[in-house]
């Protein structure tokens, strides 16, 4: 089953929720602010598609940190930021179990969907 990493209020995890449901396709939904998320997970994500793609930096978390903090970025200190601010994910995640899709677009969950059934 496919599971989707978000925050219930986020205008693009909603859009996800809404093409998925559209398109008749099961996935649990998993919400960082109400079951958090494990440095193991992050982890994963990581791995899958490393943390540029993760680490939201149009976010208006990413503006709140200090430049110390946004300067001399590696996977280990993107992570630990991460972690300490979930919202600093972008978001959605999908989580397909080999594939790992990043942020919404209807055109690449349309691909992304199409890829994982063949």
């Amino acid at each position: 089953m496919k599971i989707l990493y978000g925050i219930k209020n986020c205008d693009s995890v909603k859009k996800a929720c809404v093409w998925l449901d559209n398109h008749q396709i099961a996935y649990q939904f998993h919400d960082f602010r109400v079951e958090g998320l494990s440095p193991e997970q992050l982890g994963i994500f990581i791995d899958k598609v490393g943390w540029e793609q993760l680490l939201n930096k149009r976010s208006s978390s990413w503006r709140t940190l200090t430049d110390q903090q946004k300067t001399d970025l590696n996977a280990g200190k993107a992570a630990s930021l991460m972690l300490d601010n979930l919202t600093l994910i972008k978001r959605p995640v999908l989580d397909a179990g080999e594939q790992l899709l990043v942020g919404f677009n209807s055109e690449n969950y349309q691909n992304f969907m199409s890829d994982a059934h063949e």
